[in-house]
């Protein structure tokens, strides 16, 4: 028996991937219980090194590191989606002597690391006389490298949909930029809407750079809490709840962003045809006279409520 994309698997084939399944399990569940025995006979589960985190001062520097993250985070993340779609934008100018500066920008800022950029920004501008605060050196190397990111985002996006999109507005009577902002625009977007999300998500992460210049954010935090002798210097802990914290953060901005996505589904906006003006298929007899009108078709179109 054969399907249209694979061969249905047969009794053996069905048997072998049960067994791979069973195998592939066990090896996971056996790796994960030596992990696990080689914590505990470690000592990373005693109270000791755990104490540290049943300080309200603790949590205190935590969240107070979580909010330097989050002001890093937050602003990189607007002016990076800005700065993408200045960039897009450009690079899909008609005019060369336009689309050459923002290419070579875009190309430029990509290739250069963040940790780089920053360590440019912090070390390398004081020796020109110029300071910077490290807050403005995470802010500004995240918004270069992912808005240059999130523009060849956005231009592929607008590349790829349909060439009559963009001949259908300029049909209508709009310019080049109405053009792009009410028909290539909020289709692009929302095709590139988990592509543009992605790009956050590792925006946020990024941001965990900024202790390689003393910017006081959550890695910078767990660092200085792994390195206290009096709990045993518990590094392991340090990175579980840091790393959770990193990891819920993740899973809030993806939710909020499928949230987002619903809602644009759900939008009448964001559906075909002119809202208000529903239609039916409404079927035909042989010898209507409406089939000499609509040609050899059994259905015509009508619109409701005529």
């Amino acid at each position: 028996m054969t399907s249209v994309l694979y061969d249905v698997p047969g009794p053996r084939a069905i048997l072998r991937n049960r067994l791979i399944a069973v195998a592939t399990v066990v090896v996971i569940g056996a790796l994960a219980a030596f992990l696990i025995y080689r914590l505990a006979l470690s000592g990373q589960f005693s109270a000791t090194k755990w104490g540290l985190f049943t300080y309200t001062a603790i949590w205190e520097q935590i969240l107070a590191a979580l909010g330097k993250t989050l002001a890093a985070f937050g602003l990189a993340a607007v002016l990076s989606i800005v700065v993408g779609f200045v960039l897009a934008i450009g690079r899909l100018s008609d005019h060369r002597w336009v689309r050459g500066p923002f290419m070579g920008v875009t190309e430029i800022f990509r290739a250069v690391p963040v940790l780089v950029m920053m360590m440019l920004l912090y070390y390398g501008l004081p020796s020109i006389g110029v300071r910077m605060e490290p807050y403005w050196a995470v802010v500004i190397a995240l918004v270069v490298y992912n808005g240059s990111v999130l523009a060849e985002a956005l231009r592929a996006g607008i590349e790829a949909l349909p060439r009559g999109q963009k001949e259908a507005g300029y049909a209508i009577g709009l310019r080049k930029s109405g053009v792009m902002r009410l028909v290539l625009l909020p289709q692009a977007v929302r095709a590139m809407l988990p592509v543009i999300v992605a790009q956050l998500v590792v925006t946020m992460k990024d941001t965990a750079l900024g202790f390689i210049i003393t910017y006081p954010e959550l890695l910078y935090l767990a660092k200085q809490l792994s390195s206290n002798v009096q709990f045993g210097r518990p590094l392991l802990q340090s990175a579980f709840v840091i790393g959770g914290i990193y990891i819920i953060m993740c899973l809030i901005l993806s939710g909020l962003a499928k949230w987002f996505e619903i809602r644009m589904r759900k939008s009448p906006k964001a559906k075909g045809g002119a809202a208000g003006t529903p239609t039916e298929t409404v079927p035909v007899q042989p010898g209507d006279p409406r089939l000499h009108e609509a040609g050899t078709t059994t259905e015509v179109i009508a619109t409701q409520g005529r």
